[in-house]
């Protein structure tokens, strides 16, 4: 068994039409034994982006952690928020920095970039290489059911209450088949009218 399957995991990020979604699965476990079902695996960076983790538990809040170092920093001296192409970058180099010892995670971001809120998708490996999407993302234990899953269900052009079915659908039909992933999961939607009310 991989190290990035010791915990299990199952994350999914999609875009929509000026949308996007993030999901993941809420069970913490140590290979096949359950310990809880109600695991964060998504942290939100601020109100236009999020960040999704699979992979060890404890490299992902270590991680975490520096990253919210490094955004801390970045908002003293820019005086505003990241961009999540920036963000992807950061991620990046945080993880390239170590790739002789890697943190044993495999982020997912997910955003809306820019004045029009352009939805944004990005996922690396455990050494920072990048991937940018122009549907769908996912990483976990699972992968190749829920690729399956997302090739199905997908749709462009999805509005946000069809970007929440399909992917709490692509989630939940992607774990089915994966003993370490599952008990439940969380969908986060982010979209222009609704980050108007924060």
């Amino acid at each position: 068994m991989s190290i990035l399957e010791y915990n299990g995991s199952a994350i999914v990020a999609m875009k929509g039409k000026n949308c996007v979604g993030i999901a993941s699965d809420r069970r913490f476990g140590i290979q096949h034994t359950t310990l809880s079902c109600n695991q964060k695996k998504i942290f939100t960076v601020h109100d236009k982006l999020m960040i999704g983790y699979s992979g060890l538990v404890t490299d992902m809040l270590t991680l975490q952690e520096r990253f919210q170092f490094r955004l801390n920093m970045y908002r003293m001296r820019e005086e505003r928020e990241i961009k999540p192409s920036a963000f992807t970058a950061l991620v990046s180099s945080i993880l390239y920095e170590k790739r002789f010892s890697p943190y044993f995670v495999e982020p997912v971001i997910a955003g809306l970039e820019g004045p029009n809120n352009t939805p944004f998708i990005s996922a690396t490996d455990l050494i920072g290489a990048p991937v940018f999407a122009d549907d769908f993302a996912v990483a976990g234990t699972n992968i190749e059911s829920l690729y399956g899953a997302c090739e199905s269900f997908y749709k462009p052009d999805m509005d946000p209450e069809q970007l929440f079915e399909t992917l709490a659908q692509t989630l939940m039909n992607g774990m089915d088949r994966d003993a370490l992933a599952g008990w439940g999961g969380i969908v986060h939607i982010m979209f222009e009218i609704f980050l108007k009310f924060f």
